[in-house]
């Protein structure tokens, strides 16, 4: 594929992501469960490195703001629960979705991310912010915490 090619590709992606974000600001993320795992899968899985992404949800659990908040390397990112709390307040969010990317293509959690999940959603919920979702986005994968009974 040339050059001329792969622009116009990387442009036909970055449309199907801002019309996919601009479907979760108009719709309740909570009655679209395929939208967000469409923009999360357009988001984050070509991604070759971690990223933490929280979608801020008003009291109607409509999207406000989609935000990349850590950027990590090949097979982690370091993820502080204070700087959750301090985007969550500015946002002035009534809940939140997360969701991290693994550039290794396998959708499994790992402990470190169930005990990030479990110590985010206590910390959120000091200041009436309710966790609604995590998801893991693995190339084509996406594993929802919800769904599965984690959170």
């Amino acid at each position: 594929m040339g050059p001329a090619k792969i622009s116009q590709l990387a442009a036909v992606m970055e449309v199907a992501r801002r019309c996919l974000k601009e479907d979760l600001r108009s719709a309740s993320a909570l009655t679209s469960p395929g939208t967000v795992r469409d923009y999360l899968r357009l988001a984050l899985s070509s991604r070759e490195y971690e990223v933490f992404v929280c979608l801020w949800l008003d009291a109607q659990h409509r999207v406000m703001v989609s935000e990349e908040l850590f950027r990590g390397t090949l097979t982690q990112t370091s993820v502080y629960p204070r700087e959750i709390v301090k985007a969550g307040l500015k946002a002035n969010a009534a809940a939140v979705i997360f969701a991290h990317n693994h550039p290794s293509g396998v959708a499994q959690p790992s402990q470190a991310d169930e005990l990030l999940t479990r110590n985010l959603k206590e910390a959120l919920s000091l200041v009436d912010i309710k966790v609604l979702d995590h998801f893991i986005v693995a190339g084509h994968q996406i594993l929802s915490f919800a769904e599965r009974g984690m959170l």
